[in-house]
């Protein structure tokens, strides 16, 4: 059976509680990076803010992520993520309110952490991409990702070993990679999914 349907509220207060790491060791980092997970309440309960990037692009084309790049110098991890949110699709910085931080992940294929922010608005709104770097927007309610036959999971071999990817089939796009990975971990969060294990934020570098 589906989900229940969540406020942003609710998907706020879980995500808090939850005890996530401290910040990973990143001193092997070329540059750490940030996105941001952007909450907002719509006809159908909390809905998050997704991005898809460009067939043109050099890296990860044509991919569904969370806004988001690497910090400049100086930055904390919020305004990189609130910066590039402004970048990619003209979400103004002081619209948000943020809640908090993630857990870190790190991709399989390098070695900077990422660290998703935590952000809400009263509802979503209508943004444009910016066309170097997105050619849509989405606002995905998060029941919509708990639906039945939305979740599957493949085992890929990358050169270290076999690793679990999380993949989402919504109507017209397919979550995965390591929005997938950040996706799986707040819906179980959010849904309280016992046994959830996220990965240790001193996970050894592929």
């Amino acid at each position: 059976m589906p989900a229940a349907i969540h406020d942003t509220a609710h998907a706020i207060r879980a995500l808090i509680a939850e005890p996530w790491p401290d910040d990973p060791d990143t001193s092997h980092d070329d540059r750490p990076a940030a996105v941001l997970v952007l909450l907002a309440d719509g006809p159908r309960g909390a809905e998050v803010l997704l991005t898809r990037r460009p067939w043109h692009m050099r890296t990860h084309k044509g991919e569904v992520t969370f806004p988001g790049g690497k910090l400049d110098p100086g930055e904390t991890y919020e305004q990189a993520a609130l910066r590039e949110a402004w970048e990619e699709v003209g979400l103004l910085p002081e619209a948000v309110t943020v809640a908090g931080r993630l857990h870190p992940v790190r991709p399989l294929i390098n070695n900077n952490w990422i660290m998703p922010v935590l952000g809400h608005i009263p509802e979503p709104l209508e943004l444009v991409g910016h066309a170097a770097e997105v050619d849509r927007v989405l606002w995905v309610p998060l029941h919509d990702f708990t639906l039945p036959g939305t979740y599957r999971e493949e085992y890929w071999d990358i050169g270290f070993g076999e690793h679990p990817i999380a993949f989402y089939d919504l109507d017209d796009e397919t979550v995965w990679g390591l929005t997938g990975r950040i996706l799986k971990w707040l819906l179980e969060v959010v849904y309280d999914i016992p046994g959830r294990t996220p990965p240790s934020a001193n996970e050894p570098m592929p």
